[in-house]
């Protein structure tokens, strides 16, 4: 999981429209996989009387929409849309006292996907003007061959459950308050321990509009607020230092951040900061593995959560492809992908082809339900999609990602899976993990955590590595918790070079065990992913 990349520089709207006509180089996105007769087509919600896409923040007119829609079905695509976003982010860092870094960003523009079979092409343009916008669609058309097909008679919008706030909700925040919510920080931290010597934080939000509109007649708009605040610390102790840091991230406005909120984060910060004076190092050596409640949700994500995406699934590299239905887990093992929990970052009214969000089961009762569907796998697999078609931006297509991924409660407290174990680790936070994908193989660098002696948590622990592979320690999970909890850090999953905002939970879980320590690497070969949790502008 990894922040998505910030540009140097964008290239510019007449060279995009001359080199797109190269996959991959400058927006042109292409897949083929097998194919099958039929059209494929997006699933979508019910619908409410609304005769045109309001695209006025965007200045197009519903005939220009029209004419790029119908230059997008020249070819004979089976399917198209375009997908309208208009996105502001700001975002302030203060050390030393002071604001010291801050910026502004401003992005628009239109992606055009055209439909062929199981055939994709994309296109994606930063300038709406009605030269810019055909040439886009003229590129993703080149994927189909074949006579022209109509455009709508007319639009309906869909309906959509809201999850979040469906209007600006920082617009109206000037800067004086934003830096308040610093100053306030960073006081809270400073007064919470002698030994802190340096504060670094920073506090960001972005507000997202979008606007979709397809070749069946649907059209959905949504807008998608997000902010996030972070806090590192430096201490000193008897000539010794260690820093770490915590972070939050919400689907809300300023008043998340209240006095409570705030010192959660800097207690929090703290905490994990002078903990690593008296840690010790940890085993080597296979040993039991007890994971905290919240953030080793990480593990779930990455190790087992991408091997669910129906997209691996249809390309035969995910060692779920053919287990539908049968035991990967104990049977008190469940796990969900929610995109209706309301607020939080991975959570979205709708996905980015216009289906509904749901609450997906992947594991019941041990039983593996289902992979994490767009309209292409849906189709498929002759299956309804999951509301998982999600884009980064206008300048990506979509594809099946997660949503807020957890494991639920299950029969065990965290004192009886705790003094279970003779010997063990017992892994709080994570950070600078590999992952291979398909096969779920995973090295994971446990940040903070305690051995676990004669069935006590004992001496905090730091520079550990666990190594393993997902399905086998979903397999090998002896207990679960009843103390579930979302974790509510900044974390973004990256996947196909698309970063997108995510959620992740779990109560305390204990497996049987698991190799510890050693620097080994995973193999870099098909889909692989680093990933941090921490979502930090450089």
């Amino acid at each position: 999981m990894t922040p998505p990349s910030e540009p140097d520089g964008t290239l510019s709207r007449r060279n995009f429209l001359l080199l797109s006509g190269t996959a991959g180089a400058a927006g042109l996105l292409s897949t083929a996989c097998r194919k099958k007769s039929g059209t494929s087509t997006p699933a979508h919600p019910p619908e409410s009387a609304h005769p045109v896409p309001d695209l006025s923040q965007f200045e197009v007119t519903e005939a220009l929409m029209r004419k790029v829609m119908a230059r997008a079905l020249a070819s004979g695509g089976d399917y198209c849309d375009l997908y309208f976003q208009k996105k502001n982010a700001v975002w302030l860092g203060m050390e030393d006292h002071a604001v010291n870094r801050a910026y502004t960003r401003i992005e628009m523009g239109m992606g055009v996907r055209v439909l062929k079979g199981e055939q994709t092409g994309y296109a994606f343009t930063e300038s709406l003007d009605e030269r810019s916008m055909l040439a886009a669609a003229e590129i993703a058309a080149a994927v189909a061959t074949g006579p022209s097909r109509n455009t709508p008679m007319a639009f309906n919008a869909l309906k959509m459950p809201v999850f979040y706030p469906a209007k600006s909700v920082w617009s109206s925040v000037d800067t004086a308050k934003k830096v308040k919510v610093l100053n306030d920080l960073e006081a809270k931290i400073l007064a919470r321990d002698p030994r802190i010597k340096k504060v670094m934080l920073g506090l960001s939000h972005d507000e997202s509009a979008i606007v979709q509109v397809d070749s069946l007649g649907h059209t959905f708009r949504d807008f998608q607020p997000m902010t996030l605040a972070y806090a590192s610390c430096v201490a000193e102790h008897k000539g010794r230092t260690e820093s770490n840091g915590y972070n939050v991230s919400m689907r809300a406005g300023m008043d998340f951040y209240a006095p409570d909120k705030l010192q959660a984060i800097a207690d929090e910060a703290v905490r994990r900061t002078v903990l690593l004076f008296s840690a010790v190092p940890g085993p080597v050596g296979e040993y039991p593995l007890v994971m905290a409640p919240g953030s080793s949700g990480i593990l779930l994500h990455e190790a087992i959560g991408h091997g669910m995406e129906a997209d691996f699934a249809r390309k035969k590299t995910t060692i779920y492809t053919d287990m539908i239905g049968k035991p990967i887990a104990p049977k008190f093992v469940n796990i969900f992908d929610d995109g209706t929990m309301p607020g939080l970052r991975g959570s979205i009214n709708g996905d980015d082809e216009g289906a509904v969000s749901q609450k997906t089961q992947l594991v019941e009762n041990g039983i593996f339900r289902t992979f994490l569907h767009d309209s292409l796998s849906a189709r498929h697999f002759g299956v309804t999609p999951t509301g998982s078609g999600r884009r980064e931006s206008f300048k990506h297509m979509p594809i099946p990602r997660m949503r807020n991924t957890y494991m639920t409660n299950g029969p065990h407290t965290k004192e009886e899976i705790i003094a279970s174990i003779k010997k063990g680790i017992y892994a709080e936070t994570f950070t600078n993990g590999q992952v291979m994908i398909g096969a779920g193989d995973f090295t994971f660098y446990v940040k903070t955590g305690y051995l676990i002696e004669d069935g006590k948590l004992g001496a905090p622990i730091k520079d550990v590595n666990i190594i393993g592979n997902g399905p086998k320690v979903l397999a090998d999970i002896k207990m679960v918790g009843n103390d579930f909890t979302m974790d509510q850090s900044g974390w973004t999953c990256g996947k196909a070079g698309q970063g997108v905002p995510v959620g992740l939970g779990m109560p305390t879980v204990k497996v049987g065990k698991i190799t510890i320590g050693g620097t080994a690497k995973v193999k870099k070969s098909g889909e692989f992913e680093d990933f941090s949790n921490m979502e930090v502008p450089s």
